[in-house]
């Protein structure tokens, strides 16, 4: 919806016109929902009951001797998940799209959870927002639709209108939030914790660890806010790029308002001619690459639903970037490894690429294992090293994109592993694998090569470091 375009939505609450007040005193007061443990015990029942049973089931498997029947058992688990809401169907979601994090029998169950909730019914959100901005919170909008947008694991959205006409997107975390995230966590390190004794190819510790320090970084809208003013900064040479601005006036810890950017969905273009899908797919390609090479950050949720397509003149003309929750700042030593990595497999210079692994935190590499962790770095710096237009992957649907290379590195592990994987490394192989599940959606066909070598030119590390340095300092993540 356009700022000139005055229609309330027909589901939407008119409000009083009045001035903005203060920020509530509730922001002071002691926060209620902290890491109770009153509401972690209430979790763990209810959460206990389901895992514990398909636990204790994968445990006799391994006891008898029935690994035939892993199959069963992931299904298993996938259906008791299905049947819970909140944090830990997230964290699951998470798990099944990180390479080699789970098995694939299990990798391939978990991802067909839908990361969806009830949302909360109208009288419920008034609570909330009364709780969050004051009993006069009606009073600082002149509407607010009461149907949520989206309903997803730790909050909901709601599309309103500022007393100036701005439309806005209304995040509002659900309650207890934070207990849940800790209770969910204990239960799900349960599951894995069973799974690195049946398959110790590869160590899962910082893997869970990582997944545990994004999922609790999401609870923290102040948090989130800053990242979204992060790539405002990042990206505002970006014509192909938007990001939403912040309201701080209508924003706590637990609410998050944001500009409300129109768009259509990423797969409403799927079958648009090549040129327009292109056009996304650079876009993406910025979006993603962009903040990583120049200040070592990194968006590391790829799901479809966090982007939006704007149009200019009836045709795509860029992307909409929506959530900022689960976001990855890596020391510049990281990007520098990336970026030998690619320079090493470039030039079939063994000792730069070693080096790239050992900064990343690779410990004790035998040369047989830097042979099975190349076969994952060249699936996926392949398209980046190949100086031609093509598509990210011939012939691969993009729920499947990586999985056959992991596989392959799993299989090769079990026989010279085990590796731990360093955690600075999850979010950067997870949103790559999603980034490319996306040019595979669009059947983008670009010269990655030539992107790549742009989106570097110049590289240091001392650089980076000035940058991110600088860039964190402003919008107060220091």
């Amino acid at each position: 919806m356009s700022d000139s375009d005055e229609t309330v939505p027909p589901n939407a609450v008119p409000l009083p016109m009045a001035p903005p007040s203060a920020a509530s005193a509730t922001d002071a007061a002691p926060d209620r929902e902290a890491n109770r443990l009153s509401a972690r015990a209430a979790r763990y029942a209810r959460v206990g009951a389901r895992v514990g049973g398909v636990a204790a089931r994968i445990a006799g498997t391994r006891l008898l001797g029935l690994e035939g029947q892993r199959g069963g058992n992931a299904a298993a688990l996938a259906a008791a998940l299905g049947g819970l809401k909140g944090p830990i169907m997230k964290v699951a979601q998470l798990m099944a799209t990180i390479p080699d994090a789970l098995p694939p029998e299990y990798a391939a169950e978990l991802a067909t959870l839908q990361n969806q909730a009830p949302p909360m019914g109208w009288a419920f959100v008034k609570r909330r927002m009364m709780a969050e901005l004051g009993p006069d919170w009606m009073a600082r909008f002149s509407s607010f639709d009461r149907e949520p947008t989206a309903a997803a694991s730790l909050g909901q959205v709601h599309r309103a209108r500022a007393l100036d006409g701005a439309d806005l997107a209304v995040k509002l975390q659900y309650p207890d939030m934070q207990s849940a995230v800790e209770a969910d966590l204990r239960q799900l390190d349960l599951v894995f914790a069973l799974h690195r004794r049946m398959d110790p190819a590869i160590d899962t510790t910082e893997i869970a660890e990582e997944i545990g320090a994004r999922v609790r970084e999401e609870l923290d809208y102040r948090r989130e806010a800053s990242h979204a003013g992060l790539y405002a900064l990042m990206l505002a040479d970006e014509p192909g790029v938007r990001v939403p601005g912040v309201h701080a006036a209508l924003s706590t810890g637990r609410l998050l308002t944001l500009d409300w950017l129109e768009g259509r969905r990423l797969l409403d273009f799927v079958d648009h001619p090549l040129d327009q899908r292109n056009a996304i797919a650079r876009a993406m390609f910025a979006a993603w690459w962009l903040p990583f090479s120049r200040h070592g950050v990194i968006h590391g949720d790829p799901h479809l639903g966090n982007y939006t397509v704007f149009e200019e003149e009836g045709a795509p003309a860029g992307i909409n970037l929506l959530d900022y929750g689960c976001i990855r700042i890596f020391p510049p030593s990281f990007v520098g490894g990336v970026v030998d990595l690619y320079r090493g497999l470039e030039a079939n210079d063994e000792a730069r690429t070693v080096h790239a692994y050992e900064t990343w935190g690779f410990r004790g590499l035998s040369r047989e294992l830097i042979e099975v962790l190349n076969i994952w770095a060249r699936f996926i710096y392949g398209p980046l090293l190949d100086d031609r237009v093509r598509t990210i992957a011939d012939g691969v649907a993009p729920g499947e994109y990586g999985r056959r290379e992991a596989f392959r590195v799993h299989k090769a592990l079990k026989e010279r592993g085990p590796v731990k994987v360093p955690r600075e490394f999850v979010f950067m192989d997870r949103a790559a694998i999603g980034l490319g599940g996306v040019f595979l959606h669009l059947r983008a066909e670009l010269n990655f090569h030539a992107l790549f070598e742009a989106a570097i030119e110049g590289f240091s590390v001392e650089a980076i470091t000035a940058r991110q340095g600088a860039a964190l300092a402003q919008v107060g993540l220091t």
